[in-house]
């Protein structure tokens, strides 16, 4: 089931149980920007912080490095999502990237998920932009970080972006806190039949 919620597209998890490689973590929003402007935010290290992180390496192509980093002069492999690869790159079409668990659930952390990014014009001023996480484990750590990226995405990060074009880049002194953009991105895959 789909939901609009203030021009956010919510997916609702389908009742049943389902193998955790069934779970995604999925939105899809409207930004009042372009889509090339939208597209730089994401995929150069000058756009990641004006929403995403204080600090990036950005190499914008397939294979590429995209290290983004929460906490840029802390310790190696405490600063943030580091050692990611650029896993497709289709401009103003398509993005996506590794991604890593935080320190916390050190099993899921040295293993990697999925962030794949969709960009739509919606006009000549505003941007659809579809956000599917995806490619978790089974239970233990797996089940943490799932729950962890649901909060982390819909509560700070998707927010953050969309204030970026609201209302400017972030002011990293000082990061406001942000209204969630839905109540959950937890989307459960369940196979007709089911």
């Amino acid at each position: 089931m789909r939901l609009l919620l203030a021009g956010v597209v919510l997916a609702v998890a389908l009742p049943g149980s389902a193998r955790a490689e069934d779970r995604i973590l999925r939105v899809a929003m409207v930004l009042p920007a372009p889509v090339a402007d939208v597209w730089r935010a994401w995929t150069t290290e000058e756009g990641v912080r004006t929403f995403f992180a204080p600090g990036a390496r950005v190499e914008p192509r397939v294979d590429g490095t995209y290290d983004i980093l929460f906490f840029p002069s802390g310790p190696e492999g405490q600063r943030g999502a580091e050692g990611m690869r650029v896993l497709g790159f289709e401009p103003m079409h398509r993005f996506a990237f590794t991604w890593n668990a935080p320190p916390q659930f050190p099993h899921a952390r040295a293993q990697r998920t999925e962030v794949v990014l969709e960009f739509e014009a919606e006009g000549a001023r505003a941007t659809r932009l579809r956000f599917t996480h995806q490619g978790w484990g089974r239970g233990g750590e797996w089940d943490g970080a799932y729950a962890y990226f649901d909060n982390a995405w819909r509560a700070v990060v998707l927010p953050r972006l969309k204030q970026r074009f609201e209302k400017g880049p972030i002011d990293w002194s000082a990061p406001p806190e942000l209204a969630p953009i839905v109540p959950s991105m937890a989307v459960t895959l369940v196979p007709k039949g089911s």
